[in-house]
């Protein structure tokens, strides 16, 4: 598979620590999602779903408030919410085979994580500061660089239901540490521009896959409507490395009877991998740990 430049996704993703991808929703779902995260949406917004991400705070854990303002949805894939065309799409060909290719994995490797949804907030703006996922802006020099060095065993994505400018990245910032200038913004003004900084253009149906170690950063804006479906997969390769990322979202509902009696035949072996991940990294069955930020 190759991105929207003609190059392979993996060699791209390698040097570059994103690139985009077209048509990974297949033309029958489009309107089928559009149409879920319409509910879904308005559920959050009226409080009745709690498992929201709230205006004014970026990492987790989120206050579960009513009528609060929210710039993402959480976990899509829960049986509560009854919408079955998200795990449909989390489980289909097209999909996995982008997710295989760019973590050079088989299918029986691979590990169910995390589904959620990245909406415009319905009262405010808001933005996020310029961060890796996994190492806090504060880490020291020395630090910084023995983490990067970490293997991720996994990869995220954006995919656009609506246009999607919303995505600031530094190109090829994913394998170094951050220079003298580019730290000193992420500490003291973490929400200004980066040298090389590019904002991501996504067209309605496109995905920027990107390392979670990049320099990004995201802003939501009330007036310009954004349905965004924010997923990652990873593989049984880093052992539970990955435990840390997902868990401290909290994904106890995974071991319900509910859920399971739900998963298709696509995501059984991973959802089966992520499980006994969890239970050789001794995480109890709420499936949650502390938030890394």
């Amino acid at each position: 598979m190759t991105d929207i430049n003609g190059v392979p996704i993996h060699e791209a993703l390698k040097t570059n620590g994103y690139v985009i991808v077209d048509n990974l929703i297949p033309d029958e779902m489009m309107s089928r999602l559009k149409e879920a995260t319409e509910r879904v949406v308005e559920k959050a917004r009226k409080g009745e779903w709690h498992y929201v991400r709230t205006v004014g705070k970026q990492f987790p854990p989120w206050n579960e408030e009513d009528n609060v303002d929210v710039w993402g949805v959480q976990h899509l894939m829960h049986p509560d919410l009854k919408e079955s065309v998200f795990m449909e799409w989390y489980g289909s060909e097209g999909l996995l085979n982008a997710v295989q290719q760019l973590n050079e994995c088989t299918h029986d490797e691979l590990q169910f994580e995390l589904f959620n949804l990245l909406i415009n907030p319905r009262d405010s703006d808001f933005s996020l500061t310029y961060h890796r996922d996994a190492i806090p802006a504060e880490t020291p020099e020395d630090k910084e660089r023995e983490m990067l060095k970490i293997p991720h065993y996994g990869t995220q994505w954006n995919t656009a239901l609506y246009e999607d400018d919303c995505l600031f990245v530094v190109p090829a910032s994913h394998r170094r540490v951050r220079t003298p200038e580019e730290r000193d913004i992420s500490l003291n003004n973490p929400k200004g521009d980066m040298p090389g900084q590019l904002r991501v253009n996504l067209k309605p149906g496109q995905t920027v896959f990107y390392d979670n170690n990049i320099l990004h950063r995201a802003a939501y804006f009330k007036d310009k409507k954004r349905h965004t479906l924010h997923a990652s997969m990873g593989t049984t390769n880093g052992g539970h490395h990955r435990g840390a990322t997902i868990f401290q979202h909290g994904l106890g509902w995974l071991n319900s009877d509910e859920f399971k009696a739900t998963l298709i035949d696509s995501l059984k072996v991973p959802y089966n991998n992520t499980v006994l991940m969890a239970q050789r990294a001794g995480i109890d069955s709420d499936m949650k740990t502390k938030p890394l930020h």
